[in-house]
């Protein structure tokens, strides 16, 4: 008949259900952990950035192509970004989060760090995990970096296998992946195990912590020098050559005060910066939300930010990570 528009034959309300719900998308399952690095990709498999001599790691794009990291160019330039609601780790709340604008490309800069080179302030600020207090289950851990102005620089999450959280709780080996206001990892920091069991002046008992920017391509790392009565680091180029030390106070666990972990020259005369943690009163007491603050020098070279920068966090994970309560019987 004329002017009678054909339908659709109406589905049972089971299959209709059927197409509405999708299987639960899990993520990939995170890299095994032992007492080794996890190694990177083989070699530079695309041209480098001009000057740049580190090399890009198979599979991070080079910025000579459409769609990579140095393509990225925030709209009007002046104009703060605005983070997508329902992405954001800390909320399970639609919220907006003004992000830093991303600076052009920097000769002779790891792609990712560029952000650093407009900044002598860090704030690290983790995220507060109710659910683990009360469950006592390790979760992985979380961190916003932001800037003085309260704009996000940073993305900082965890990646741990259940197991070994909740086996080896703060001295379980660890994957952390630094992403930026795109979701990029620009940054993986990585600490084997090492037993504390034994002597604890043997070389084979002292944390260490990897850093590699982009992932792949180490940069230094952050070597723990046994000390009687205070934490003491080295902060170490890519091939182990010490650069500056980090020397903590004599008591990191100081109620009521900030912990101060300055950084100096390897001669210690020179104060080159600091990393500070945050007194942040019952929250500091009772939870496990850290705040650190991070000072660099302005001009400094921006691997080494980085590397003060990886510093927080292996200093985080051994003085002042409270693994839950666990129910005695």
């Amino acid at each position: 008949m004329s002017g009678v528009i054909p339908t659709a034959p109406e589905q049972p309300a089971d299959e209709k259900d059927n197409q509405i719900k999708s299987p639960d998308q899990r993520p990939d399952a995170p890299p095994d952990y032992n007492s080794h690095f996890v190694p990177g990709p083989p070699g530079p498999a695309v041209p480098a950035p001009a000057g740049y001599a580190g090399g890009l790691p198979m599979g991070y794009n080079s910025p000579q192509q459409p769609g990579t990291f140095f393509s990225y160019q925030p709209a009007g330039g002046a104009h703060p970004i605005q983070y997508q609601p329902g992405k954001y780790h800390m909320s399970n709340q639609p919220v907006s989060v003004t992000w830093m604008p991303g600076p052009p490309p920097i000769p002779n800069c790891p792609p990712g760090l560029e952000y650093l080179t407009q900044l002598d302030t860090i704030h690290v600020l983790q995220h507060f995990e109710p659910l683990e207090m009360i469950t006592s289950f390790e979760t992985n851990n979380g961190y916003d970096i932001k800037n003085n102005l309260d704009q996000m620089v940073y993305i900082v999450n965890e990646d741990t296998d259940d197991f070994t959280r909740n086996a080896y709780r703060t001295l379980r080996p660890f994957v952390l992946r630094v992403t930026d206001c795109m979701g990029r990892e620009i940054m993986t920091m990585q600490r084997p195990f090492r037993c504390t069991c034994c002597c604890f002046c043997c070389p084979s008992t002292r944390q260490e912590l990897e850093v590699q920017c982009p992932p792949g391509v180490t940069i230094g790392f952050v070597a723990e020098h046994w000390n009687l009565c205070r934490a003491v680091y080295s902060i170490q180029n890519e091939k182990k050559e010490n650069v500056m030390r980090v020397r903590g106070p004599c008591s990191t666990y100081g109620c009521g005060s900030d912990s101060v972990f300055e950084v100096k020259s390897l001669d210690g005369v020179s104060n080159i910066g600091s990393i500070i943690r945050k007194w942040n009163g019952l929250l500091s007491a009772m939870g496990d939300a850290d705040q650190f603050e991070i000072h660099f020098p302005l001009d400094m070279d921006v691997k080494m930010k980085a590397m003060i920068f990886g510093a927080c966090f292996l200093i985080d994970f051994m003085y002042f990570e409270r693994s839950p309560r666990r129910s005695s019987r």
